[in-house]
């Protein structure tokens, strides 16, 4: 039976404004940020989309942004949580690695994770949780998680080489097993 995933990023954080590295550490949204979860709920109310169960990361962030999406009850799971950065939590961007195959070992350094570590939790949780009963499921987490779950499905990585915005949307239909990301909606003021 083919079920549905919607998988957001986090909003605008006061770390994203100031190009901080932020993984496992967390910030407060922005203005910007509650904004963009205000437009995410708009969004599915105009699609008229329904969820049977919400879920999202361990990262205060990301329960921030749920709650403004919708009222209904979660669970928060670490399963869904950011890429653990390490000794380079909090820093400038500018210390971090934008190639993906680099990050695949770059943060172990400094005491990180490695982004298919992230990649494999991520793939596993969903998994989990597309198995459990709900043929509607709404997932906050984060950019990096987001981006390596994209690679561990293996949907087109192009779509995604300038990044993951803030609040955007990957629609993924889920059926025998199989994720297939059908929408990506980067900014769903404009849909």
């Amino acid at each position: 039976m083919k079920k549905m995933l919607y998988l957001v990023r986090h909003g605008q954080t006061m770390f994203n404004r100031q190009h901080r590295i932020q993984g496992w550490c967390d910030s407060p949204l922005t203005e910007v940020g509650k904004s963009q979860a205000k437009a995410v709920k708009e969004y599915f109310e105009r699609e008229g989309i329904r969820f049977d169960k919400a879920y999202c990361s361990t990262s205060e962030r990301c329960s921030d942004t749920l709650e403004l999406i919708t009222d209904m009850p979660y669970r928060r799971l670490k399963g869904l949580k950011e890429m653990f950065y390490g000794e380079l939590e909090a820093e400038r961007e500018s210390l971090g690695s934008k190639d993906a195959k680099e990050c695949e070992t770059y943060y172990e350094r400094f005491g990180g994770e490695s982004s298919n570590t992230v990649r494999d939790r991520m793939v596993s949780t969903l998994t989990g949780l597309m198995e459990e009963e709900g043929d509607c499921i709404l997932a906050v987490s984060h950019g990096g998680a987001s981006f390596n779950f994209m690679r561990g499905i293996g949907a087109d990585m192009e779509r995604f080489a300038k990044g993951v915005t803030n609040c955007c949307i990957f629609i993924l239909e889920y059926e025998n097993g199989v994720f297939t990301l059908t929408d990506y909606v980067p900014n769903p003021v404009n849909g």
